[in-house]
C-alpha cells in the first residue's frame, strides 16, 4: 500500500490535515509499505513534491497536439459563459465549439505564442478533447460507461500559478507508482473519460488502471450525501478521529472520541455498499481483505445506520479482554468527573456491564453507582415499591449484610435468598428495595455481583441513606 498525499489545491490546503490523515489512518490500524513518511522506489509521496515532473508531462501533451497554452483573462472567460447562454446553451463550458473563438495557442501564432510566455503573460494549459467520438470505459462496479467527447470539456491541467490540477496529477502518478485499479467516489464518474483520454494522449493506454466508482454514504434520513454538517446535526461521528476545523473552529465528533473500537469503524464502514453474500457481519481486517471483492459492491448509495455502527461495536466490545477495556474507559471516566486508575475492581465492573453496552463511552452513564455515592433515584419505582412494611425489612437487611463473610457473590446470594422465605417474604418485596437502595435503579447488572464489587461497607451506607430519606 502507498500513502500518497494530494495536496495540489493550494487553495483548500489545510494545516493539521496531513498529521491528521497519518494519525487516523494509524488508529484504524491501515498500515502503508510507501508514504512521506516511510519513503520507498517510488516517491516523493507528496504532490506538492512533484511539481516539476507533472509540467514536463503537460508540455509533451502541448507538443503532440493534445493540449495547449490558454492565455483568457476572467472577463473573457465570463464573456464566452454570458454569449452562449444568450444562445440558449445550458451550462456553457470551454470545449471544442469555443477554443476556436477563444485566446490560446490554437487561435495564436506559434510566435505570439511564444512571445506572451517569454513576456510572462499569465497562462494555463488545457486538454484538447477530441471534437467528436466517444470513450468508452468498463467500470468493475457499474459495467460499460460511455462518455460522448461532445460533452466533456477542455480541463485545465497546468493553473496560472503553475501548480497541477487534480485531473493531471492523478493520472501521471497513478502510472509512475503502478496503480491498478483506482477506487473512487461515484462523483468522480464524470472525469472518467478525461482521465481514460489522458492515458492515450500519454501513451499510456495499455497500463490504464481499472476503474472503480464506490456509491455514496447517505445520511441516516433524507436525501442526499452524509456530509460533516449532518454529523454535527445527526449526533454521529463522521471523521475517525475528532476534527478541530482550524478555519471555522467548529469540533467535530470522531469515532474514536465517541468509544469505538477502530476494528468495529473499519468493519461497520466497509459493510457500506458492500457485503460478502453471507450471514456473517462481524470480520477483522484479514477477514475482510479474504473476502472482499469489487464484483459485490453496489451501485446504489449506502445509508449510514449509527445504530448499525453501534451494533457492530458491541460485537467486538463483547470479545475485547476486560484489562483492555478498563484501560479503554479510564478517558471517558475521568471526562464523566470519576477518577480511577485501572484495577481489578474496574475490570469487574467492565466484565459485568459490557453486555449493557455499546460503546465503551456509555460506561460512566450507564453505572454512576460504581462510581460515586452521588447517583440518580428512580423516584418513580421507589415510590411504588415502598410501602409501609418497607422500612422494617431493609433494616433486617441491613442486619444480615453485617454479618455476610466473605463479602462475595455467591455467599450473598445464598444467604439473602435463604433469608427471604425464612422471614415469610416473597422476592418481588425484598430484591427491588435493595437494587434500589445500592444503585438507585431497577436497570443493571446482577445485584449480588454489584454490591460484592462495591463493598459491605458501601452497601451498609446506602441501605442506611434510604431508610433515613423514607423515615
Amino acid at each position: 500500500m502507498i500513502l500518497r498525499l494530494e495536496d495540489t489545491d493550494r487553495n483548500r490546503f489545510v494545516e493539521g490535515a496531513e498529521d491528521y490523515i497519518i494519525k487516523a489512518l494509524e488508529w484504524a490500524g491501515i498500515v502503508w509499505d510507501e508514504g512521506p513518511d516511510k519513503g520507498g522506489m517510488l516517491g516523493p509521496y507528496k504532490q506538492s513534491e512533484r511539481r516539476d515532473l507533472y509540467k514536463k508531462y503537460a508540455l509533451n501533451m502541448v507538443k503532440n497536439g493534445w493540449a495547449y497554452y490558454a492565455f483568457d483573462t476572467s472577463k473573457e472567460l465570463e464573456s464566452m459563459r454570458q454569449k452562449k447562454e444568450a444562445e440558449g446553451v445550458h451550462s456553457p463550458k470551454y470545449d471544442s465549439s469555443v477554443r476556436d473563438e477563444m485566446n490560446n495557442s490554437l487561435t495564436l501564432t506559434e510566435e505570439e505564442t511564444k512571445r506572451r510566455i517569454e513576456e510572462g503573460a499569465p497562462y494555463v494549459i488545457r486538454f484538447k478533447i477530441p471534437a467528436d467520438g466517444e470513450v468508452i470505459v468498463n467500470d468493475e462496479v457499474r459495467g460499460t460507461m460511455t462518455f460522448d467527447c461532445k460533452e466533456l470539456d477542455d480541463k485545465v491541467l497546468i493553473k496560472a500559478d503553475g501548480w497541477p490540477t487534480y485531473h493531471l496529477a492523478n493520472v501521471v502518478d497513478d502510472y509512475l507508482m503502478q496503480i491498478t485499479h483506482v477506487i473512487r467516489g461515484e462523483e468522480w464518474i464524470s472525469s472518467t473519460g478525461l482521465h481514460v483520454l489522458l492515458y492515450k494522449a500519454l501513451g499510456w493506454d495499455k497500463d490504464q488502471p481499472s476503474f472503480a466508482h464506490l456509491p455514496l454514504i447517505l445520511k441516516p434520513s433524507g436525501k442526499g450525501k452524509l456530509s460533516k454538517r449532518d454529523g454535527a446535526k445527526f449526533g454521529l461521528p463522521v471523521f475517525p478521529l475528532e476534527w478541530n476545523d482550524p478555519e471555522s473552529k467548529e469540533v467535530f465528533p470522531g469515532f474514536k472520541e465517541m468509544g469505538f473500537d477502530p476494528r468495529a469503524m473499519v468493519n461497520f464502514i466497509a459493510f457500506l455498499g458492500w457485503n460478502p453474500g453471507g450471514e456473517q457481519e462481524i470480520f477483522s481486517m484479514d477477514g475482510l481483505t479474504q473476502e472482499f471483492s469489487l464484483e459485490r459492491v453496489s451501485k446504489g448509495g449506502a445509508r449510514f445506520d449509527f445504530d448499525k455502527a453501534k451494533w457492530v461495536n458491541q460485537q467486538y466490545l463483547l470479545e475485547t479482554p476486560d484489562s483492555e477495556l478498563a484501560r479503554q474507559a479510564i478517558p471517558f471516566l475521568k471526562e464523566a468527573g470519576y477518577h480511577l486508575s485501572q484495577d481489578e475492581r474496574l475490570e469487574r465492573i467492565c466484565s459485568i456491564m459490557k453486555e449493557r453496552l455499546q460503546l465503551i463511552s456509555e460506561l460512566p452513564e450507564a453505572a454512576p453507582f460504581f462510581f460515586s455515592d452521588v447517583f440518580p433515584m428512580d423516584e418513580k419505582t421507589l415510590k411504588k415499591r415502598w410501602k409501609p412494611e418497607s422500612a422494617e425489612i431493609l433494616m433486617g437487611l441491613r442486619d444480615l449484610l453485617d454479618s455476610v463473610e466473605p463479602f462475595e457473590k455467591k455467599v450473598l446470594e445464598e444467604r439473602i435468598k435463604a433469608w427471604i422465605p425464612e422471614k415469610s417474604l416473597n422476592f418481588g418485596k425484598v430484591l427491588p428495595l435493595l437494587r434500589l437502595s445500592v444503585t438507585g435503579t431497577m436497570k443493571g447488572p446482577d445485584i449480588f455481583e454489584t454490591m460484592a464489587i462495591l463493598g459491605k461497607e458501601k452497601c451498609l451506607e446506602r441501605t442506611k441513606r434510604l431508610l433515613d430519606l423514607k423515615a
